[in-house]
């Protein structure tokens, strides 16, 4: 069984929606904050196992019992990279990013996605959650199904690789069959979920997929 561990990051963390999926706070084993992101864990009564970052962001009072890895500004990884990496060196398979999206900094929203592609790569499946939920699937993952949470749940797929080949994209409002996507054509965005799941396969590459309930 894959070991589950929640991030969370210092974005923006509004109210949960569907696919945020908040009933599984409690569930993960360990939970790790990135610098400010422990402002969140801390509004839900969550005392996290790790805290990293270099502390620019947050200089409150930290928790009793909480592992801290302290950085400097002037480094490589963004903190919540640090964190991803932390979370695969103690073996976790599946990782459930929060706070990662939204607010001023347009960029760690990039890099946050690209954060996601670095995590497949050792092994790990990271998802962010937030108002949407992003998520990757690859040709080697099969079919994935996406459930339509209530009406107008709306999926987006853009191609990470240079491109992507889908085999299918079934239950939707523009459906596609063996399609080849690229990633300078953002054909796959904002396409509403109308069966009770949007079904997916890919033949080749790998492609982010955007959940939003409107």
């Amino acid at each position: 069984m894959n070991k589950w561990c929640a991030i969370f990051a210092g974005g923006d963390m509004p109210d949960m929606k569907p696919y945020s999926l908040p009933v599984y706070y409690k569930n993960f084993e360990c939970v790790i904050c990135a610098d400010s992101g422990y402002k969140h864990a801390k509004r839900l009564g969550i005392v996290p196992d790790v805290i990293v970052g270099d502390f620019d962001s947050y200089d409150g009072e930290l928790p009793e019992g909480a592992e801290v890895i302290r950085t400097v500004p002037e480094k490589d990884d963004t903190d919540t990279l640090m964190a991803i990496k932390k979370a695969i060196s103690l073996g976790y398979k599946e990782l459930f990013l929060f706070g990662a999206l939204g607010g001023k900094r347009f960029e760690h929203t990039v890099a946050n996605i690209q954060a996601m592609m670095y995590a497949r790569e050792h092994g790990c499946k990271l998802g962010i959650y937030g108002e949407s939920t992003l998520l990757l699937q690859g040709a080697e993952d099969g079919e994935h199904c996406y459930l339509r949470e209530e009406e107008g749940t709306y999926l987006s797929v853009f191609a990470m690789t240079e491109s992507a080949d889908i085999e299918y994209m079934r239950g939707v409002k523009y459906p596609l069959e063996n399609y080849h996507m690229v990633q300078s054509f953002p054909i796959g965005v904002s396409n509403e979920i109308t069966d009770t799941t949007a079904d997916i396969k890919l033949k080749s590459g790998v492609v982010l997929i955007v959940l939003t309930v409107m």
